[in-house]
């Protein structure tokens, strides 16, 4: 009877270890960069768009906005080094302030962001990776 349990519970742990080893580069590269994108979010954004991403009144816009992120993907990464100037309008409220851009973040660290906030409040958007934020950002308008 005692064998059975530790055969039971080493087949337990060597099917877990199975599993955990079959994550591909992608998955682990995306948690990797959430919790890099999360640290890098409270560091040079969180103290204007907020610490749950609901930006504060009529002065930072919210990053709950998932359509808005969705179809400004291409331009996410210009606007978080470039900074933001001009009205833009988010669930039907204009904003009209001004975002600093970000210049010495790395396009790992703005990927890293990136993936951080099209997947938390609210938002899951997936992965994007650091090539993708260096071809945008040649793109910057």
């Amino acid at each position: 009877m005692q064998n059975k349990l530790v055969y039971l519970v080493f087949s337990i742990l060597a099917l877990a270890t199975i599993i955990q080893s079959c994550q591909n580069e992608t998955s682990i590269n995306y948690k990797r960069y959430y919790v890099n994108g999360k640290s890098i979010y409270e560091k040079n954004c969180q103290s204007c768009h907020g610490a749950d991403g609901k930006g504060l009144g009529t002065l930072y816009p919210p990053l709950t906005d998932t359509t808005y992120l969705r179809l400004n993907r291409s331009q996410l990464a210009c606007l978080i080094k470039n900074g933001q100037q001009g009205e833009i309008t988010i669930n039907n409220i204009s904003y009209d302030g001004i975002m600093p851009g970000n210049e010495t973040l790395a396009d790992i660290d703005i990927a890293q962001v990136i993936v951080y906030i099209t997947n938390s409040f609210g938002n899951k958007q997936g992965f994007f990776d650091t090539e993708t934020v260096t071809s945008n950002l040649t793109k910057c308008k």
